[in-house]
């Protein structure tokens, strides 16, 4: 069993405090700030052991040394990025044991977002950064159109009813976007009632599924026929692959306001 609290930190992020069938101990997963991180262990009467990086970004690392030198935490992540602290490098294929946790996670290479991105998979659950959000995907700050795709592609292989633990509250306006590329897509009209419902209310959208955003994610849809031809008509082109489809959904959010 895994338990998992979103801890708010910053304008929209969420850092992501969890536990197994032991309470007492837990590991948070992206500590930017170490002070709310620090604050809801002492409200939760947690000891921190572990801390998962996904990505080298300071508002996913800013609060890992710190964390270290109060907790003595072990630190998890990507191989091919740098982590302020002592770290264990992980990359696609290993897996993350943590038998006092009776907790296991299996590592997934994510690059797009950054270069060397991974996601954690387990219990369940998949960490994932700033790589799949709900109807969204992260900026290609690093990466290129082939390998985010493949990272998503990566990420919707996994079973349907995944909990997906991303970064950030950026449902609503990723949802605004959506509606734009496929508006007659029904789960988008569902979801988008929904999660501003949830928001009204200052509950979190996350955790969705994987199952959910297969069906309403244009990210996740770019072998879609009404996704493809959304893109054809804002590229004033026709587009060969799915990777070309991706490439100019991704181009139309970054200048969608």
């Amino acid at each position: 069993m895994l338990t998992v609290t979103p801890v708010p930190a910053f304008s929209d992020n969420y850092l992501w405090l969890a536990h197994g069938n032991d309470a007492g101990r837990a590991l948070v997963v992206d500590p930017g700030d170490a002070r709310a991180v620090v604050d809801a262990l002492a409200g939760a009467g947690m000891a921190l052991e572990v801390i998962l990086v996904t990505h080298h970004h300071p508002d996913h690392v800013g609060g890992v040394a710190d964390l270290v030198a109060r907790t003595g935490a072990r630190v998890y992540g990507p191989a091919r990025e740098q982590v302020p602290a002592p770290f264990t490098p992980v990359r696609g294929g290993d897996a993350v044991e943590l038998p006092s946790m009776q907790l296991r996670f299996d590592v997934i290479d994510v690059p797009g977002h950054t270069a060397g991105h991974v996601a954690y998979y387990g219990h369940g659950v998949v960490f994932c950064g700033d790589t799949l959000f709900s109807a969204g995907c992260g900026r290609l700050f690093e990466g290129t159109p082939e390998q985010m795709l493949a990272s998503l592609d990566a990420l919707a292989a996994l079973p349907d009813d995944t909990r997906v633990y991303c970064a950030h509250e950026y449902t609503l306006a990723n949802l605004r976007f959506a509606m734009t590329v496929e508006p007659e897509n029904p789960d988008l009209r569902a979801w988008q009632q929904e999660a501003a419902s949830l928001r009204a209310r200052d509950v979190p959208t996350i955790p969705t599924t994987i199952g959910r955003e297969k069906r309403l994610n244009p990210f996740l849809r770019a072998r879609v026929a009404g996704v493809r031809r959304a893109a054809e008509a804002h590229a004033g082109a026709s587009l060969a692959s799915p990777v070309a489809v991706f490439a100019e959904i991704r181009r139309w959010k970054d200048g969608f306001r």
